[in-house]
């Protein structure tokens, strides 16, 4: 959560960004034995009272730059796979991350969108990360998701288990037996891949799914074709 505080501190390179350059040029007014952090500081404090609705647009700002860090940080982690759980190009220029939950009605919906980037653009690479946030079916089936990927079927599974519906028992042992995936205990790694996406998730302050990290933008909720293809656009422009 970011706080007030932390928003006007923003705003210094938001709003007034040139104010310390016109500082340091002599262009504001007044004594030079004021400290120039302070004088900064009042200029904000005064453009906010007098523009308050400006403080959630910097605040978004501020967070999306939070964001941006934490992706760069950790963007191995983020874009590597877990065995088959990819699509696309293999060393695409662009990686598009998706956080699911087989239980999620908006990742189902934003199937189709996913389904038409890869079609379209052939630099692409799509990751996706299994967030199982949606109770216990959620968690088994991101088991056997899991299974599937290290098989190497995880994208028959992923489709097939999404037109099953919801992610019951039943719907996952009919998928795993249409798809041949044989069944297996959940390993040091496969459990140890949920706990990372976890963290991953909790890095980015993504608050459920479908959530898509995409260069160095953080998209949550089924945003649409149009938004994830702007995104991929920004992140190929910055390469």
């Amino acid at each position: 959560m970011i706080g007030r505080k932390s928003a006007v501190s923003a705003l210094a390179g938001i709003v007034i960004g040139g104010a310390a350059v016109a500082l340091a040029t002599g262009q504001l007014g007044g004594g030079s034995n004021e400290p120039g952090r302070q004088r900064i500081e009042k200029i904000v404090h005064d453009y906010v009272l007098a523009n308050p609705e400006i403080i959630p647009q910097a605040m978004q700002r501020l967070q999306s730059r939070e964001m941006a860090k934490a992706v760069d940080l950790n963007r191995a982690a983020f874009e590597t796979p877990f065995a088959s759980a990819w699509a696309g190009a293999e060393k695409g220029d662009v990686v598009l991350v998706e956080f699911f939950d087989y239980a999620c009605g908006f990742c189902r919906k934003s199937n189709p969108d996913i389904d038409r980037l890869l079609a379209e653009d052939k630099n692409l690479k799509v990751v996706w990360r299994e967030l199982p946030v949606l109770g216990p079916d959620s968690v088994a089936a991101a088991q056997a998701s899991l299974a599937a990927a290290r098989q190497g079927k995880f994208r028959q599974f992923y489709d097939s288990m999404f037109e099953a519906g919801r992610p019951t028992p039943g719907a996952v042992a009919q998928t795993r037996q249409a798809v041949g995936i044989a069944a297996a205990p959940v390993s040091p790694d496969m459990q140890a891949e949920i706990e990372k996406n976890y963290r991953l998730a909790q890095s980015i302050n993504a608050t459920g799914t479908p959530t898509f990290v995409v260069g160095d933008q953080v998209l949550q909720g089924a945003v649409g074709y149009e938004a994830l293809k702007d995104a991929i656009g920004a992140a190929r422009a910055r390469t």
